[in-house]
């Protein structure tokens, strides 16, 4: 069902893919847009017990697409690193695939919404910021079917 990575030898291992979800703070959550155009929202993200977490608005393209269709695309990449002696930067990224499930329990909301900011921000300011937004936040719940990564030199 899912292709194999052609250059295997640039291939990162599970352990290497989930220690990338645990550091890169941004991704780019990819769903299936309207008039078959792919839609690719920059997003926050929190990787726990081997699930990824969202949040955002309860309305707009995002939610609409992923009613219509659960599948998704996930990609993140780190800063890169210059390798002494040699051009461009050595690059870490992850493309996972998967199905979102929108929570729709307010508690469980509530929860993931805090396990997000908790990785962002300080602990006083997100919970003080859900007790005004906690009921109109709506999380995601990434299910991984599929994952690779790769270290690629861009020059």
């Amino acid at each position: 069902m899912f292709r194999t990575m052609r250059r295997f030898r640039q291939q990162l291992t599970k352990e290497q893919c989930e220690s990338l979800l645990t550091t890169v703070k941004r991704g780019v959550l990819s769903v299936h847009g309207e008039d078959g155009y792919p839609y690719g929202i920059p997003i926050d993200f929190v990787y726990d017990n081997g699930k990824i977490y969202f949040h955002g608005a309860r309305q707009g393209h995002k939610i609409d697409a992923l009613k219509k269709d659960s599948r998704v695309c996930f990609t993140l990449y780190d800063e890169g690193v210059l390798e002494e002696g040699k051009l461009g930067l050595n690059v870490n990224s992850v493309v996972i695939f998967g199905r979102i499930r929108i929570i729709e329990d307010r508690e469980e909301n509530i929860r993931i919404a805090r396990l997000i900011g908790y990785r962002y921000d300080p602990k006083d300011f997100v919970d003080e910021d859900l007790k005004r937004t906690g009921s109109v936040v709506q999380c995601l719940e990434l299910t991984i079917d599929h994952m690779t990564g790769k270290r690629v030199n861009e020059s």
